[in-house]
Order: structure tokens, then C-alpha cells, then sequence
């Protein structure tokens, strides 16, 4: 089976500071991919270089088959942790936005999961909460038919309820036809729905491998691991 994620030796200096020191990492098709690490440890930028925003200084990945490029931005849809909605916007004008933008996003999908998500159509971006507004940026993102979905921190800040909404959206809405790797903090909330984990420490993965073969392997937790490898 042909990889959807391939990286080898990436590397990405920002003047004096080396964000990653040579990630090794690949992503089989229709597996949901945990990237674990603390604040500062490069996942981001990992992120972002698979998404074809940064270049790597050094190493090579590819996306499909293909470096970033035209072809890898028009398959990966990506979640960033920052914020991107325009404030004037209602939530009808996002989903707009994004079927102008976007060739595989799927409208009706959209309209469903906004349903699920209970998001009024109507409602102003500027007026969500920071709750409703992760929703929202999850419904566009996960609308899209992409071959590779990245979420960066797509719990954060949000309360337990829609967080449990927001994974059940991930989950219900993620196909076999896709991929999709997810950073995220809280490792205990998630964990169940990982197949995979890569943990990145200083810019270099330090464990990965199969999340169940993980836990029988080392008789602990994804988080219980996590706690151990970043105490």
C-alpha cells in the first residue's frame, strides 16, 4: 500500500534556533495519526511544512507521491491553531468561501455537520464563541474531500461538551479514503481514536508506532506513555 505521508530527515532552522532535527515519519492511507509533543517541540512546523506553508531547510517530503506544491495544497486540507475567519463574515459566508475555494468541498456535508454542531447559518463569526468558532473551522475543514487531513490543536480551549462534539465530528465524518494526522495536548480526551502515534521532542521523533501495539507493548496509556516520555 502506497503511503499518503512520507518524510525523511526534515529539517527547519529559523536563523540560530532548529525547529526540527530530521523527522522521519510516514502516513499510510485511511489512518488517523496522533503527532504528540509539548509546546515548542516542532509539531507545528512539521504541520505546516506537510502543508506546503514553510519549506524545510533540509530532507525531503512527500504528499502522495509529490512535493509541496500546486497538486499536494489541492488533496490537504489543514486546520491551523491561529485564527483565519474573517470577523464580518456570518457562518453561511465561510461555507461560501470555502466552496469558491475549494473544488472537493462538499456543501451539503457542510450544511449537515453545521446541524450536528448546532450552528446557526446566520450567526456572525465575530459573535461565536471560541468553542463555536473551533466548530465552525472543524465543519469547513472536514467538509472538504481531501486526501490528507492536518488538525492543529483542533480541542484547544474548548469545553468537555463540544469537545466530545468535535471528536464525534472527527470520527463520523473521517473515511477510509483519507488520512489525518491531529496535535493535540489533551492526549487522555483523544487517544482512543488514534491508530497511529509519532512522539516529537526538540524537533525529532523520539517514539512512534501502532497506538494499541503501543499500549500492550509498554502496559500503559497513550497518555500514561506521553506523561512518561515528556515528565
Amino acid at each position: 500500500m502506497t503511503n499518503i505521508l512520507k518524510s525523511e530527515g526534515i529539517c527547519k532552522s529559523y536563523l540560530n534556533k532548529k525547529a526540527l532535527r530530521g523527522v522521519d515519519l510516514e502516513i499510510m492511507p485511511g489512518k488517523i495519526v496522533g503527532l504528540l509533543g509539548p509546546n515548542g517541540s516542532g509539531k507545528t512546523t512539521f504541520l505546516k511544512i506537510a502543508a506546503g506553508i514553510l519549506h524545510a531547510s533540509s530532507g525531503e517530503i512527500l504528499i502522495d507521491g509529490q512535493k509541496p506544491g500546486v497538486y499536494t495544497k489541492s488533496i490537504v486540507s489543514y486546520l491551523p491553531d491561529n485564527e483565519y475567519l474573517l470577523k464580518w463574515m456570518k457562518v453561511k459566508d465561510a461555507v461560501r468561501y470555502f466552496k469558491d475555494f475549494y473544488s472537493d468541498f462538499d456543501e451539503k456535508k457542510a450544511k449537515e455537520m453545521l446541524l450536528f454542531m448546532k450552528l446557526d447559518e446566520n450567526s456572525s463569526v465575530n459573535s461565536l464563541s471560541k468553542g463555536m468558532k473551533e466548530k465552525l473551522k472543524l465543519t469547513l475543514v472536514l467538509s472538504r474531500a481531501a486526501k490528507l487531513h492536518i488538525l492543529d490543536e483542533p480541542l484547544g480551549g474548548v469545553d468537555p461538551t463540544t469537545r466530545e462534539q468535535i471528536l464525534n465530528a472527527i470520527v463520523n465524518n473521517f473515511t477510509e479514503n483519507s488520512s489525518m494526522i491531529i496535535t493535540t495536548h489533551l492526549v487522555n480526551d483523544i487517544e482512543r481514536i488514534f491508530d497511529d502515534v509519532a512522539f516529537i521532542s526538540d524537533g525529532k521523533v523520539v517514539l512512534q508506532g501502532n497506538a494499541e501495539e503501543l499500549r500492550v507493548d509498554k502496559k500503559k496509556s497513550i497518555d500514561e506513555l506521553y506523561r512518561e516520555v515528556f515528565q
